[in-house]
């Protein structure tokens, strides 16, 4: 690609309001939905969870979703027909947590189809975006382009919570209802006006043109395109870190504010204000991985592994301090190492989202879609099974530990063990030469450059 055609700041940025509206949905459906099936209808606790876990094992699709843009060669159709299928299954799953108060059998599979679609819709427009990002976005800007999306879904989350979460009170089905409408529907126009054209403007038509499959040979079949690119060692590699790196990651999701609560003996607002410390440092990270790129200019091609590597390693650091750390509850200063956690946790992941951005085009043409789909697969997974066998863990800990600290140490141990591995892993990721442009300018200065004169 020629980076003067890449997409500007301005450009990014309403991709970045795509991943806003994004999750401005999904907190709706994961939380919102979950607190009121558990609390205000008194169900298992098992049913929200089950039904997020389909959220997240039905995004084992963005491989073939991957595989049918790459056939298209273009990305915007698949990021308004995921945002469309997006609104439309969160109101869904809305209707259906509604249908519950009066039937759970009806309301649970009312509820199912909707996220059910909220998995597809959700890996049809992440897939598509981050692949029109790695192809249009030049390679200095990629570490800090993935920061600032990633910071505007973030953004899509706490913004939504809270004004969603006023609007909601006094709760009543029928409230439930028009906010999780009004959010949906201007959700999906959001997204409708900020993809209009940047596909265009950018170039990329041509270039899709040029970096496609050949259309005057027939398609390759998807198993057959798939496995071509699981045999690329590279492409192999990063899927296997991208799945141990998230299971990691998501293991500790649901066993921190309760390790808080029975070992450090926080109320449940003080173990709450302990997930908003977590978020601030992860916040943090991701600053920290953009800001580094100032400081880079000859050896920037490394920056992404040493933060992807780096980050993995200090967040196993970060939770064996927390094992020991339960062991001394009353010395310990847990908030700073969650903080700690979080900021390590923030840097390798925007990384790892940069690598994919990097790595996406590297390799046979014309398949970028199909790895980005296979890597969200793993991710996905990764975080389906990792929350869950985080709880798993614990559980079965305590059943032969009777101190909650040392269970929970175990847990956090074994979560380290696995970042280790994740680093063993990313070692092995190399971004060639020609895929990050050595001697352009940082991210960092390009974007204070264009900000401060005003470009587009």
């Amino acid at each position: 690609m020629n980076p003067q055609r890449g997409l500007s700041w301005w450009g990014i940025a309403r991709l970045g309001l795509v991943q806003t509206m994004l999750g401005a949905i999904i907190v709706l459906t994961t939380s919102t939905l979950n607190r009121i099936m558990v609390v205000e209808l008194a169900l298992p606790a098992m049913l929200p969870g089950f039904l997020v876990a389909v959220h997240h094992f039905v995004q084992l699709a963005r491989p073939r979703i991957g595989y049918g843009s790459d056939l298209g060669g273009r990305r915007t159709p698949w990021i308004i027909g995921g945002m469309l299928l997006l609104a439309f299954s969160g109101f869904l799953a809305a209707a259906g947590t509604v249908v519950m108060g009066h039937s759970i059998v009806i309301g649970s599979v009312v509820a199912f189809i909707g996220f059910f679609g909220i998995g597809l819709g959700s890996g049809a427009t992440g897939t598509s975006l981050l692949v029109l990002l790695a192809k249009e976005v030049e390679p200095a800007r990629k570490p800090a382009a993935a920061t600032l999306v990633w910071f505007m879904m973030i953004a899509g989350f706490a913004i939504t919570a809270t004004v969603a979460g006023k609007f909601l009170d006094p709760y009543s089905p029928s409230r439930l209802l028009q906010v999780t409408g009004v959010v949906s529907l201007l959700a999906f126009c959001f997204a409708l006006l900020a993809v209009r054209g940047v596909e265009r403007g950018s170039g990329s038509e041509s270039d899709a043109t040029e970096g496609s499959l050949d259309s005057s040979q027939p398609a390759e079949p998807f198993r057959q395109a798939l496995s071509t690119i699981w045999q690329e060692k590279q492409a192999r590699t990063f899927t296997l870190f991208v799945f141990v790196s998230m299971l990691a990651y998501s293991f500790q999701d649901l066993i921190l504010e309760p390790f808080a609560g029975l070992v450090f003996g926080m109320t449940p607002g003080e173990s709450t204000q302990l997930a908003g410390t977590q978020h601030g440092g992860v916040l943090l990270g991701m600053l920290a991985v953009a800001a580094s790129g100032s400081l880079v200019r000859s050896n920037s091609r490394h920056l992404l592994r040493i933060w992807t590597v780096g980050g993995c390693l200090a967040s196993a650091a970060a939770l064996s301090a927390l094992a020991s750390g339960g062991l001394r509850a009353d010395t310990w200063h847990l908030s700073a190492n969650v903080f700690a956690l979080g900021f390590c946790n923030g840097a390798f992941a925007v990384a790892a989202i940069a690598s994919m951005m990097t790595l996406a085009s590297e390799g046979q043409a014309g398949r970028e879609g199909l790895r980005m789909g296979l890597w969200g697969a793993a991710q996905a997974i990764a975080f389906a099974l990792g929350g869950f066998l985080g709880t798993v863990a614990v559980d079965v800990c305590r059943q032969f530990v009777s101190e909650s600290s040392h269970a929970y140490g175990l847990v956090f141990s074994f979560e380290a063990i696995l970042f280790v591995m994740a680093a063993w892993l990313g070692l092995g990721v190399r971004v060639s030469k020609t895929s990050v442009a050595t001697q352009s300018p940082s991210f960092g200065e390009v974007a204070v450059h264009e900000i401060m004169a005003g470009r587009q």
